[in-house]
């Protein structure tokens, strides 16, 4: 009886990188830049899908507060720290439209992914938590710019039908300021949208925190009108200095130094991007 040997020759082991290939393995670097650049394009085309919904409603909203205000101030016409009305008007209901639309797509997203059962999806792949992170909020900061970029034009447009042509002092200060507050609010709408559990909370958050910050943080009004302890108060409000910054770069004059204002939306931007990134790390709420 023949005895068949089916041991390898002496130094010749099973090479793992044909194994790998076997199998379909796919080797990433540091940072998974196909599955980051996937999901954050499944994020920009999820709103882009339903385009009047996410962008061309709120830029009506906007031109209707502009209209309705403009026409409500038409015989007075006031100057707000020497500047017409409706160009004090306009940059903050600019920045108030980034923000919300920001804040709307990465906490809708999540939530509807939540209650659906289709969060798997994202987990699944290989995503660090970082990754995953990064793409949500990006997503959420595209579609902010977006819309505030659009609801510029529009209200451009408008200001220059009624003799009132929106100036441009600084760019640089409209494109960070513009960036960074959209950077920060879409961390919190992924923070909200992993913290609720049904529509109704993250209802919740929109109208008792986010509508708030944003109507009572100058958007209408200089806040160094308001009474006391009003006015203090209000300079406890990070809104106040996105908008603040984002208007000076259309007016030329800002209320709080730039400094400042740089400093607490760079403070916020990397604690709400972190408390975002250790909530997916840790799995909260969405790996239960």
């Amino acid at each position: 009886m023949s005895v068949i040997d089916t041991a390898q020759p002496v130094g010749h082991e099973p090479s793992s990188k044909s194994a790998d290939a076997n199998f379909g393995a796919r080797r990433f670097g540091r940072v998974n830049w196909l599955g980051l650049w996937t999901l954050y394009a499944k994020e920009v085309r999820r709103f882009l899908k339903v385009i009047f919904q996410t962008v061309v409603a709120p830029v009506i909203s906007t031109l209707l507060f502009l209209i309705v205000f403009t026409q409500a101030f038409a015989d007075s016409r006031p100057d707000i720290n020497g500047v017409p009305f409706v160009e004090f008007l306009a940059p903050g209901l600019i920045m108030m439209a980034v923000l919300t639309n920001a804040f709307t797509n990465s906490a809708s997203s999540l939530i509807i992914s939540k209650v659906q059962g289709s969060i798997v999806d994202v987990l699944m792949p290989p995503l660090s938590a970082a990754e995953i992170a990064v793409a949500f909020i990006a997503g959420a900061a595209t579609r902010g710019l977006l819309v505030g970029f659009v609801t510029a034009v529009t209200c451009a447009s408008f200001m220059f039908a009624i003799g009132t042509p929106m100036q441009v002092q600084a760019v640089s200060a409209i494109l960070y300021f513009s960036l960074i507050a959209a950077i920060i609010f879409a961390a919190i709408g992924v923070i909200g949208g992993i913290w609720a559990d049904k529509f109704d909370q993250m209802a919740a958050v929109t109208n008792f925190v986010i509508t708030p910050l944003t109507f009572l943080s100058g958007t209408f009004y200089s806040i160094e009108r308001l009474p006391e302890p009003f006015r203090t108060i209000s300079h406890y409000n990070p809104v106040y200095y996105m908008i603040d910054g984002f208007r000076s770069g259309f007016t030329g004059v800002a209320e709080a130094p730039m400094s400042i204002g740089i400093g607490i939306t760079v403070f916020f931007a990397i604690l709400f991007s972190a408390i975002a990134y250790l909530m997916l790390r840790t799995g909260y709420k969405i790996k239960e």
